[in-house]
């Protein structure tokens, strides 16, 4: 394993767990070399690889766009185990230098590390959940290192799911889920007679194993009303409007069911589910015309604020919050702007502004400590250990501070609006979901 793919690691552990502090590995590999060609769902660009491959405990090789790979970024990249992968649009002798690259694949396979691939092989601009048609790739990858080793060594594939409240969403939730191992060896017979058509099939298996491992509304038209009934019940993987008490496991377990009715369920044909679903538009068309929030309206209208509560918590961490934003607001504000307004694809935002601010951050910090041990000739590197923990702490506090505060503050507008017409609507859908949909 190469030194910086460790340090790597190590690092986007703590970026993660400000980004995401709602996190769960379900079915989480245990091997470290594990000879394994994970496929992945690509919900989210590149945040579905750092999520992925960063909390996983097997040695992880990934396949990312062969255009990122410039001069500078080259060296950094190969340190952390990405190798470039050649699309038409990218020049010429594209399909050598992919096979260069599979036999690359194949020896890392053979020496027991792993691969991670994002089958689908493009990501939606907007975030959307369901799995899109995946390719062939990983299973003929597999089967070709295989035949390298003249089938000595067992190889496996194994279905990944990346699932998120919303991936953009600083402080959200991400649950990764891990599907059963399958052995390719297992079909040896099959692919030496008839190699083509065991690809084939294995490759709609896997698709279907992908698919158990995430929440998939199959038709995208219906999205936006499978994401409206988990925030009208508060039990989904809203990033929002969602009962945090609820755990993340059963949340996403909810929003699978739901899904899964979705999928079973001609809707198209049902006028009830037709009429419930433009009802729910037009709700949350009228919340924003008002200016207010799922979450504000519920929890004033159903008495579940604590406004001395909140007063005294945004009162008592205030201290810590100025620390926070003494250590962490300029990087992260330079960062986010800079990314913002040169990248067009909002879907790259999220991972992009990660990973970039968490070294902005840590590079700001590090002089800081050298200013701070020089000025007051202190141990540099009892700072540095020490801020390793300060300032992520300080940047969570700082996080769920904000959030508490501009919940606070939407609250109180609520309070003082009539808005018993809204509320009245709301309890009116709650009704109508739980008499027409059985699962929700």
């Amino acid at each position: 394993m190469r030194p910086l793919y460790f340090l790597l690691k190590f690092l986007l552990k703590i970026t993660l767990w400000i980004y995401y502090p709602r996190f769960k590995n379900v079915n989480k590999p245990k091997k470290r070399f594990a000879r394994t060609i994970y496929m992945s769902n690509h919900a989210s660009s590149f945040m579905d690889p750092l999520v992925v491959a960063g909390t996983q405990r097997p040695i992880i090789f990934f396949m990312t766009r062969s255009d990122i790979f410039t001069p500078l970024m080259r060296p950094i990249l190969w340190a952390a185990h990405m190798f470039p992968i050649y699309r038409k649009q990218d020049g010429v002798d594209t399909k050598e230098k992919n096979e260069a690259i599979f036999k690359k694949c194949g020896r890392i396979l053979k020496y027991g590390r792993s691969l991670l691939i994002f089958s689908e092989g493009f990501t939606d601009d907007v975030f959307i959940r369901r799995l899109k048609p995946i390719k062939k790739g990983a299973v003929r990858m597999g089967f070709m290192a295989l035949e390298d080793d003249d089938w000595r060594q067992k190889i496996f594939i194994q279905a990944v799911g990346a699932n998120y409240s919303d991936p953009k969403v600083l402080g959200s939730d991400c649950l990764i889920s891990n599907g059963v191992p399958v052995c390719l060896n297992d079909f040896k017979v099959e692919y030496e007679d008839d190699p083509n058509k065991t690809i084939h099939e294995l490759t709609l298996r896997m698709e279907q194993e992908m698919r158990d491992q995430i929440t998939d509304v199959r038709n995208k038209d219906m999205a936006p009303f499978h994401e409206h009934i988990m925030r009208i019940t508060r039990k989904g993987m809203n990033a929002i409007d969602t009962d945090f008490s609820i755990p993340l496991l059963d949340r996403w377990k909810y929003s699978k069911r739901l899904a899964t009715w979705f999928n079973e369920t001609k809707i198209e044909s049902n006028q009830e589910l037709l009429s419930l679903k433009k009802r729910l538009d037009n709700y949350f068309e009228t919340l924003k015309e008002n200016g207010v929030e799922e979450t504000p309206l519920y929890k004033v209208t159903t008495n579940q604020r604590s406004k001395a509560k909140d007063i005294i918590y945004l009162v008592g961490l205030f201290p810590i919050v100025l620390i926070g934003l003494a250590l962490n607001y300029l990087p992260y504000i330079l960062i986010k702007r800079f990314v913002e307004n040169t990248m067009k694809r909002e879907v790259f935002w999220s991972s992009v502004k990660m990973l970039v601010g968490a070294a902005a951050v840590g590079i700001y910090n590090f002089i800081l400590i050298l200013i701070f041990a020089k000025i007051f000739s202190l141990s540099f590197l009892a700072l540095l250990f020490a801020g390793l923990f300060i300032v992520p702490l300080s940047a969570v506090v700082t996080i769920n501070w904000n959030k508490t505060l501009k919940l606070h503050r939407k609250m109180n507008k609520v309070a003082r609006t009539d808005l018993s017409h809204i509320s009245i609507e709301r309890d009116a859908l709650l009704k109508e979901i739980k008499k027409l949909v059985p699962v929700a």
